[in-house]
């Protein structure tokens, strides 16, 4: 029972508001119930499975009232980046990298939130109750709350999962001041299956609903800062930023409908592009082409790095002269793994005559390991 009724809007309305800007899903949580998934992430810090990823560790993220002590309600949307391609056979394209389907397109987090932001500032002026919006920008935990709302569930990869839309969800979420009737929670679905622990390149579940993220190839490919630990590397075959796998063979993911959202599109030339071409771009070129994109938040030091893993998996000794041309690039971790992308492409004396010519000037410990 409600303590008081919403003046002027109903879910119906906020449903229908939400459907006008194009959303695909939405649903009503109630910001102030207790959840499970404060403990959950408790247990995922104290394992130190978040890796480099510091900002997990935030008080405020432990649930929605510890962000915003007035919230009563959280309107949780949903977008579909549903792509029309075969994550899993792109693989293949061992001479091409492959860009995680989320980050092959305009940022996500500047169309929704725009959206959002309309949908938010109606909600206001109905309710007359103060809002706040967030797009994967604040220590908010979306997911839990997407699942309370009735969106979807966390599957075993940890990611939602959704009846209409599979795993290719965009999140986003307004807090609001108001008293809203809330959905029933999703109730998990997963059953018995398994596909998406097993396709994990890395091993990067510990056991189902958990993930350790120092083995997740979209944690090393993206947050990571420094080299890719050496078991991971040949695991990580032609993928150069995030990972699609464990999203890819979700059996939900039949009944998924082609992403609508037009400003989002899936684009051909980031989703897979020539290593070769990839390897040789400066900062310049490399700003100019994922410019308005997720992947430019990585830079280009980092996103090189993880193309030349893919030039040492690719298998092809013509890649060797892209990852020569990295020798001297200015950062280590470029050098780094041009140097152990060569020392899976040539044979041994190639090898040597390169370690000759620049080991002995090399002033990096970690380049000069790799070297050894």
């Amino acid at each position: 029972m409600l303590e008081r009724a919403l003046p002027g809007v109903d879910k119906t309305q906020i449903a229908a508001a939400a459907a006008r800007l194009g959303f695909d899903a939405i649903g009503v949580a109630d910001a102030r119930a207790p959840w499970q998934a404060a403990a959950w992430l408790e247990e995922f810090l104290r394992e130190g499975r978040h890796g480099d990823m510091a900002w997990m560790a935030q008080d405020r993220r432990a649930h929605p009232q510890a962000l915003w002590p007035d919230a009563k309600s959280a309107i949780v949307v949903g977008q579909s980046y549903a792509p029309d391609d075969d994550a899993i056979a792109l693989l293949e394209r061992k001479c091409d990298g492959i860009v995680s389907a989320y980050a092959a397109r305009r940022d996500y987090h500047d169309v929704i939130k725009g959206k959002l932001k309309q949908l938010a500032q109606w909600l206001a002026k109905e309710s007359g109750e103060d809002v706040k919006v967030f797009v994967d920008t604040a220590p908010l935990m979306e997911k839990p709350l997407a699942q309370r709302a009735g969106l979807g569930w966390q599957g075993k990869h940890t990611n939602l999962v959704s009846r209409e839309h599979g795993s290719w969800l965009f999140l986003g979420a307004i807090l609001s001041a108001a008293e809203i009737e809330p959905d029933e929670a999703q109730a998990d679905h997963c059953g018995s299956c398994r596909a998406c622990l097993d396709a994990c390149p890395t091993a990067a579940f510990p056991a189902p609903y958990q993930l350790d993220a120092r083995r997740c190839l979209a944690y090393l490919s993206i947050e990571h800062k420094g080299q890719i630990p050496r078991e991971y590397r040949a695991p990580m075959g032609n993928r150069i930023y995030g990972c699609d796998d464990c999203l890819a063979v979700c059996p939900w993911n039949k009944f998924a409908q082609g992403a609508r959202e037009t400003r989002i599109a899936l684009r051909d030339d980031l989703r897979l592009a020539p290593l070769a071409e990839l390897a040789a771009l400066d900062d310049a070129a490399f700003r100019a082409r994922y410019a308005g994109t997720p992947v430019k938040r990585t830079g280009r030091d980092r996103f090189v790095r993880n193309v030349l893993v893919a030039v040492g998996n690719s298998g092809d000794p013509a890649l060797a002269s892209a990852a020569e041309a990295r020798l001297r690039d200015e950062s280590p971790l470029v050098r780094g793994m041009a140097v152990w992308a060569l020392a899976r492409l040539l044979d041994e004396a190639a090898f040597q005559r390169l370690k000759s010519a620049h080991a002995t000037r090399e002033s990096d410990a970690s380049v000069t390991e790799e070297w050894g």
